[in-house]
């Protein structure tokens, strides 16, 4: 049975969806505050995260920053459900790593529909091979069997899906990836992901390489490209 953690402050809203998760065969634990639901979190683990971004006590972007700067919560998967609907609050989402975004006011049966889905991707992502060898690219060098990458020498900290792309774009640095390629190598065949979810993780990869982001281009009309030799000025995507 997969362990949901629903971070919600609205009674009402956070009993329909533990009533509702709960028929379907998940395990549901609940909290109407940040601090309580990071301390269900840590208790036991969790399949997926269900987080209200309006909580009473912590933003609840500043909650997503923690679950994926800690260990222990970084590889979590985590779906925002909140009434900041507009795209540009969904765009933030997706940059400070939530897995997928349902704005309220929200039909039960998608919310099952989504969490389903998350849970189903998280699950079938791709295997590391067993001959599938440590790539370094200029500054830049990832280990898929000891899932570690490291810039210049320092360790990176990456969520399992940053790790895959990384990982992805250098072993096949120099030739162009198209963005069904990168959905096929880092969320799994079957999975479906949106061009602009793609794009969002690539920015964030980017912010996380710091001095080396400009080793990711941007191939207009196709993909991205993990670059050989000195990095050119980063294109916007």
């Amino acid at each position: 049975m997969h362990r949901l953690v629903i971070i919600e402050d609205d009674f009402s809203l956070r009993r329909l969806m533990e009533t509702n998760l709960s028929a379907h065969g998940f395990e549901c634990a609940t909290a109407g505050t940040a601090e309580a639901g990071m301390r269900l979190v840590g208790e036991r683990p969790t399949a997926l995260v269900i987080l209200d971004l309006l909580l009473p006590d912590v933003n609840g972007k500043d909650l997503l920053r923690q679950l994926r700067a800690e260990e222990r919560t970084k590889n979590t998967p985590v779906l925002v459900v909140t009434a900041l609907a507009d795209d540009l609050d969904r765009i933030i989402g997706f940059e400070l790593g939530a897995d997928d975004y349902l704005a309220k006011p929200f039909h039960l049966r998608e919310l099952v529909l989504r969490v389903k889905a998350i849970i189903r991707r998280a699950e079938s992502t791709p295997a590391i091979a067993d001959n599938d060898q440590a790539v370094r690219v200029g500054p830049v060098r990832v280990d898929p069997h000891r899932h570690a990458a490291a810039l210049d020498g320092e360790p990176l900290s990456l969520t399992a899906l940053e790790f895959r792309l990384l990982y992805q774009l250098a072993r096949r640095h120099g030739r162009v990836q198209s963005r069904e390629q990168l959905i096929d190598a880092a969320w799994g065949g079957g999975v479906v992901v949106t061009h602009r979810t793609v794009d969002t993780h690539v920015k964030r990869l980017r912010d996380k390489l710091g001095t080396a982001r400009g080793y990711i281009e941007t191939v207009r009309g196709v993909g991205y490209r993990f670059r050989e030799g000195e990095p050119a000025t980063p294109e916007c995507l």
